[in-house]
């Protein structure tokens, strides 16, 4: 096992909503890839995982990336921009050089870094034509900067699976702890490292909705995420503002 420390750099996605511990704290995808790295690599391997829900592209690389660079890890995962491809202030002119930049100054410290093409999510949720031009230029830039610098690539796009609800929390915009799972499987496969059949393993999809119980749904989910979403972007506020990184430092995880 050539690594011994891992690093996760991003925003909710990383943080793992909505996998929660029974105590209410967030798992997700990175804390099982941790998990898995450090029953092959023995007690000594450290993780840190600096991911905030919320947090945008230029947060994640003013903060995180050198909090990253710091601790002089063997692998970092980088997953960011999903947030800011939601925002009407999204300029791609801006961003395609800086996502660059950022993955060439994680690769310049010698680690291996894990890119994701992120799955269509944008399938249930409205703005569609607003947002998912946006979504596959950043699923571009990603392939491209990846395949430039040498990283890792998991392109959870090409994988139609997503398309299942059951992998999708009731907000429609996060993981379930299905969906974690899968991402936690499909990365360890692109580090080589084998996992738990169990977690690539898919829900079946659940049975059709009549027409009316469908918009009544609809209409709920937009009472409950929607509008506290629209309500933030108007103040000027984040569900992350209240937030600190789940785990700041390098250190040991508690193998199940």
């Amino acid at each position: 096992m050539r690594w011994r420390s891992f690093v996760a750099v991003g925003d909710s996605f990383t943080e793992g909503m909505d996998d929660a511990y029974p105590d209410g704290t967030y798992r997700g995808w990175a804390d099982l890839v941790a998990t898995r790295l450090a029953a092959e690599a023995g007690p000594d391997f450290g993780y840190a995982n600096l991911a905030i829900r919320g947090r945008l592209f230029p947060n994640i690389a003013a903060e995180q990336v050198p909090a990253a660079l710091a601790m002089k890890p063997d692998l970092i995962s980088f997953a960011a921009g999903g947030n800011d491809v939601l925002r009407r202030t999204f300029d791609a002119d801006s961003f395609v050089p800086r996502f660059d930049s950022v993955i060439a100054q994680l690769r310049s410290g010698g680690a291996d870094v894990v890119l994701f093409r992120f799955a269509d999510v944008m399938a249930r949720l409205p703005g569609q034509r607003l947002v998912a031009p946006r979504v596959g230029l950043l699923n571009r830039v990603v392939g491209e900067v990846a395949e430039r610098h040498g990283a890792i690539l998991v392109d959870l796009y090409a994988d139609d699976t997503y398309l299942n609800p059951m992998l999708w929390s009731t907000d429609r915009l996060h993981l379930s702890a299905a969906g974690h799972r899968r991402v936690a499987g499909q990365v360890l496969a692109a580090l080589g490292v084998g996992c738990d059949e169990e977690w690539l393993m898919v829900p079946p999809h659940p049975a059709p909705t009549p027409w009316l119980a469908a918009r009544a749904a609809d209409l709920r989910w937009a009472g409950q995420h929607l509008a506290p979403w629209i309500k933030r972007r108007l103040t000027g506020r984040s569900s992350g503002d209240l937030v600190t990184a789940k785990r700041p430092v390098l250190g040991p995880i508690t193998l199940d």
